[in-house]
């Protein structure tokens, strides 16, 4: 069975891992290349599409893992944060989820200028030009985020990265929020961050604006890269967290004194006080030499994955990782958790052939079946005119669907019907 981009796979997964000497090859759509980098339940690689050699990052992660350590929340907002975002030039796009039994794969664009961190790391300090291109970039970025209700929280040089043009790419957002996660006092709660670069305000641990702690990392950002190390750092947390708690750090004598003013105003502890995105925008560093803000359209209307997916007739990836349950993609198919039993199948057939096949198995039965007018579902009714199920087709792709049949209340679907519909 094979999906056409954006959309979901759930089959057996490779048997032979990957190897620097060996390739594997995805789901017979992407082959797998060189590791990139291992983390705690997900490894990403390099590789490349089938049919046309174009390059991808492949982050391959865990169920196991992911549900043992409690990130299935994070891993699951990745992917609706980042199909929110999608289309910002300085924002990594996710292309495609793919899915195995164990592991769901997320492809995304490469970026093969690899992570901002590096650059550093090798190069050290930037000049002020070349550290002001990135860092319009990154504002740019954020701007997008927070104008569409999201906020990062883990903004740091290693999930910066730069593709083939050596533009910034915004990536990992799991650890990102979005309004729905704001309290009734307006603030966000959830500690999270990486150490050095998390705002004092969270270290207080009495709530917190989304937007004021990104521009917080911002500032710790461009400070390590005109500047060549963190403005914070200590190897003894507790100290660590007690400089960024009084905001004790020291700019060195060689950055400008528009810098230095700028750096001041992003790593102000007081949030109420500090530079907000608009201000940066104004800021006269940030406009030197020139600068004209390329503004991204983001839609005011509320956005597709926050309604019901039910009302959609065209599914893709992202709508059926929202059937999942628990990131077991079993769940794509049989949601136990529902007081109305639902049964999913991907099936690559006609509408009206699958409509047929539901009316041939309730023939014989006591069960009526009405069709809707537009022949994209059908009800299933008992003696008594009382509704029994409903079957419900999406459209997919144009050669597959997904069938969803529902029991209500207490009756069961007819096993039957399930068994027919799985040998379709």
């Amino acid at each position: 069975m094979s999906f056409s981009q954006n959309d979901v796979v759930v089959e057996t997964e490779p048997t032979t891992p990957p190897t620097p000497n060996d390739t594997t090859v995805l789901l017979g759509k992407y082959e797998l290349r060189e590791l990139l980098g291992v983390g705690a339940s997900a490894k990403v690689y390099h590789a490349t599409r089938v049919t046309d050699g174009k390059s991808v990052a492949v982050k391959a992660v865990s169920k196991r893992n992911v549900l043992a350590n409690g990130l299935a929340e994070n891993l699951e907002r990745e992917i609706s944060v980042t199909r929110r975002l999608r289309h910002h030039p300085n924002i990594i796009n996710l292309l495609e989820v793919l899915a195995t039994k164990t592991k769901i794969y997320l492809i995304m664009e490469f970026a093969a200028g690899g992570e901002l961190f590096q650059k550093v790391a090798d190069g050290g300090r930037m000049t002020e030009d070349v550290a002001r291109k990135y860092f319009r970039q990154l504002i740019s970025a954020v701007k997008h985020c927070h104008s569409a209700g999201v906020y990062h929280r883990d903004l740091k040089l290693d999930n910066l990265l730069l593709d083939d043009d050596g533009d910034l790419q915004v990536s990992d957002f799991g650890l990102s929020a979005v309004k729905n996660q704001i309290r009734p006092d307006g603030l966000l709660h959830t500690v999270c961050g990486t150490p050095a670069y998390v705002a004092p305000e969270i270290l207080a641990k009495k709530g917190y604006n989304g937007a004021t702690v990104d521009v917080w990392s911002c500032g710790v950002v461009l400070f390590a890269l005109t500047v060549g190390f963190l403005p914070f750092n200590d190897y003894n947390i507790t100290v660590l967290y007690r400089k960024i708690y009084r905001g004790q750090f020291r700019c060195p004598k060689w950055i400008s004194s528009e810098l230095k003013k700028l750096l001041s105003r992003l790593l102000d502890v007081n949030p109420q006080t500090r530079i907000t995105v608009d201000e940066i925008m104004q800021d006269p560093w940030f406009n030197a030499g020139g600068y004209r803000f390329n503004r991204v359209l983001v839609e005011q209307q509320e956005p597709e994955w926050e309604k019901s997916q039910i009302k959609t007739k065209m599914l893709n990836a992202f709508d059926l990782i929202s059937f999942s349950s628990g990131l077991d993609m079993s769940g794509l198919f049989v949601n136990s958790g529902d007081p109305n039993k639902v049964e999913r199948f991907v099936l690559r057939q006609k509408v009206e052939r699958i409509i047929e096949k539901v009316e041939e198995v309730a023939k014989g039965t006591k069960i009526r079946v009405r069709r809707n007018e537009k022949c994209e579902g059908a009800r299933l009714e008992g003696q008594d005119g009382n509704l029994i199920a409903l079957v419900l087709v999406y459209r997919l792709t144009d050669e597959l669907v997904v069938v969803e049949v529902k029991s209500i209340g207490k009756m069961n679907c007819n096993p039957n019907l399930m068994s027919c519909l799985m040998k379709f």
